[in-house]
C-alpha cells in the first residue's frame, strides 16, 4: 500500500514545471516538492547509515587466504565514498529514489567464503566480475531472462536464508553463541555465551542494545537500527571506562569476558582526512590461477545471483511504496535504475569494500515523501560527509554493531510468509535454501541445495516443462561446486 507523502498547504502542478532542475527531476511532475525530497534523502541517510560502521566490522573480521585483513578506518572511508558516489548517481542518471551501499549478505559472502580461500584482491576482483557480468545482462535484456529462470518463491527464500544467515553471524561475533569447548564430546556443538551463562559485560551490552533496538523497531522510530548501534557503543563506553574489560585477546591469549575486535574507547580525533588506501586494490585474474577455473566461477555466480535479485525486489517495493509504478509493475527509467545497480557492484569491488546494492530501507524516504532522485542527492552527500568520521569505526566493538545483524535479519525473515509451505515442489526447496546458509555458514551452500532439489523435485513428480532452460545449466554447476573436492582430487 502507498504511503502518501505529509501533507503539504501548496500542491505542485504536474504540468508546469518551475525550473530546469524541477524539469529534469521531474520533480512536479511526479506530485513531489524540494522540501519533500530533501526530508526523504535525510530519512533515507539515517535508516542506512549504520553500513558505514558494520560493513567494515564484517569485511574488517576476517582474514585471507594469506592471512591478512583490511585497515577498518579504511573500509569505513571507502564505504562512504562509493555510497556516495554511487547513491547520486541513481540520483542524476536513475531519477530515482533508492540509495545504494554495501550489501548486507554478500559482504559476509565476500569475507567468510571467499577471501578465505584468495586474496582480498583477488576477492575483490570477483565482485568487479560480477558487476560487469549484470552491466552486460542489464544492456542485453538477459537480466530479465536470468531473473525468470529461479522461480519468486525460491527467491524468496534466498533472501530470508540470507537474513538467518547474517543473524548467526551477529550472534557469534557478539559471543552470545559460542562453540562449546568440548563439543567433540557431545551433542550440543554451540551453547549461549560463556558455559551457558551471560557473565561477561560485552555480552550484557549486546543485550541491552538488541533490546533498545527491538523497541525502537517496534514503535517504529526512524532510524532504529542507527541508534541502536549508537545507544549500545555509548554504553560499551561507559562499561569500558568502569570496569576495564580490555580486549578478547590478551597478549596472545584469548579473554573470553573481553570485547571482541574493537575496545570501546573514545579516540583521539573524530575526524580525519579519510584514507582511501583501498581503492583500486584489486586483481581479476590471479584467483583463476590460485584456485583453478571452477571456484572462482562459482563465487562469480553465487555472487550475482544474491546480488541482482535483491534490487529487482527492491525497485519494485519501493515503487510500490510511492506508487510509482505503471500497469505492468515496472518503475520509470527501470533499465537506467538497473544499470547503475550493476556499476554500483563493479564500483564496490573496485574499491575492496564488496559489491554495493539497493537498499530497501530507501522506502523510509519515500514514505516522507520522496519521488525523484532528488532524495538521493541530499542521500549521497550525507554519505560523502560520513567519510571524514572514518575514526569513530574504532570506537564501535562488535558486541554493538552486531544488534543490526540480528535486527536485519529478522527484517529479511519476515518474507517468509509468502512461500507457499503447503506446495511441498516449491517449500521443501525453499526449505533447504532457508536451513543450510546458517548451518553450513554458507550462502552458496543454499542456493545451490535449493535450485538442485527443485530441478529433482519437478523431474521426479514428471514436471520437466516447469522447469526454465537456464535452470538446468545452473543446477549442473551447483553439483559440480558440491563436487568439487572429488573432481579436484580426480582431475588435479
Amino acid at each position: 500500500m502507498a504511503i502518501a507523502p505529509p501533507h503539504e498547504d501548496t500542491a505542485p502542478d504536474p504540468a508546469h514545471p518551475r525550473n530546469g532542475f524541477d524539469r529534469f527531476f521531474e520533480i512536479t511532475a511526479r506530485g513531489s516538492t524540494l522540501s519533500r525530497e530533501v526530508r526523504g534523502g535525510l530519512a533515507t541517510f539515517f535508516t542506512m547509515a549504520y553500513i558505514v560502521v558494520l560493513n567494515p566490522l564484517i569485511l574488517g573480521g576476517a582474514v585471507d587466504g594469506d592471512g591478512k585483513k583490511l585497515a577498518i578506518p579504511a573500509l569505513a572511508a571507502a564505504t562512504a565514498l562509493v555510497a556516495g558516489l554511487m547513491t547520486i548517481l541513481m540520483g542524476v542518471v536513475g531519477r530515482f529514489p533508492m540509495a545504494l551501499a554495501a550489501g548486507l549478505g554478500v559482504n559476509a559472502l565476500v569475507a567468510y567464503e571467499i577471501a578465505p580461500q584468495m586474496t582480498w584482491a583477488d576477492a575483490m576482483g570477483l565482485v568487479v566480475i560480477e558487476g560487469v557480468l549484470i552491466a552486460i545482462l542489464v544492456l542485453t535484456g538477459l537480466r530479465t531472462a536470468v531473473f525468470r529462470a529461479v522461480p519468486t518463491q525460491l527467491k524468496t527464500a534466498i533472501g530470508v536464508g540470507i537474513g538467518l544467515f547474517l543473524t548467526i553471524i551477529g550472534l557469534v561475533d557478539a559471543g552470545f553463541v559460542r562453540r562449546v569447548p568440548d563439543a567433540a564430546n557431545t551433542t550440543v556443538p554451540v551453547g549461549l555465551g560463556i558455559s551457558g551463562k551471560i557473565v561477561s559485560w560485552p555480552l550484557l551490552v549486546f543485550v541491552v542494545g538488541l533490546l533498545i533496538t527491538i523497541v525502537l523497531v517496534v514503535r517504529r522510530v526512524r532510524g532504529a537500527i542507527l541508534i541502536g548501534i549508537l545507544a549500545s557503543t555509548v554504553l560499551a563506553i561507559v562499561v569500558e571506562a568502569v570496569a576495564n574489560v580490555g580486549p578478547s585477546f590478551v597478549n596472545g591469549k584469548p579473554n573470553p569476558h573481553g570485547w571482541a575486535l574493537n575496545v570501546p574507547e573514545l579516540p583521539k580525533k573524530v575526524v580525519d582526512v579519510p584514507d582511501l588506501s583501498l581503492l583500486g586494490n584489486f586483481n581479476v585474474l590471479d584467483s583463476w590461477t590460485r584456485v583453478g577455473w571452477l571456484i572462482p566461477l562459482m563465487f562469480v555466480f553465487t555472487l550475482l545471483i544474491t546480488d541482482f535479485f535483491d534490487t529487482m525486489g527492491t525497485m519494485v517495493a519501493i515503487g510500490q511504496e510511492g506508487n510509482m509504478l505503471d500497469e505492468r509493475g515496472t518503475p520509470p527509467r527501470a533499465k537506467e535504475i538497473l544499470l547503475v545497480d550493476s556499476i554500483a557492484a563493479a564500483a564496490g569491488g573496485a574499491a575492496s569494500v564488496s559489491s554495493n546494492t539497493s537498499y530497501v530501507e530507501s522506502a523510509a524516504g519515500v514514505a516522507e515523501g520522496a519521488r525523484t532522485g532528488v532524495a538521493n542527492l541530499v542521500t549521497g552527500v550525507l554519505f560523502l560527509l560520513a567519510m571524514f568520521l572514518a575514526p569513530l569505526s574504532l570506537v564501535v566493538p562488535f558486541e554493538a554493531a552486531s544488534t543490526a545483524l540480528v535486527v536485519v535479519g529478522f527484517l529479511m525473515m519476515t518474507a517468509v510468509r509468502t512461500i507457499d509451505w503447503t506446495d511441498y515442489e516449491i517449500a521443501i526447496p525453499a526449505f533447504l535454501t532457508i536451513a543450510l546458509m546458517p548451518f553450513t555458514y554458507s550462502i552458496s551452500n543454499g542456493i545451490g541445495a535449493g535450485i538442485i532439489s527443485f530441478v529433482v523435485v519437478k523431474l521426479a513428480k514428471g514436471k520437466a516443462r516447469e522447469i526454465h532452460p537456464l535452470l538446468y545449466g545452473v543446477a549442473v554447476l551447483f553439483v559440480l561446486y558440491f563436487l568439487r573436492g572429488p573432481i579436484e582430487s580426480v582431475v588435479l
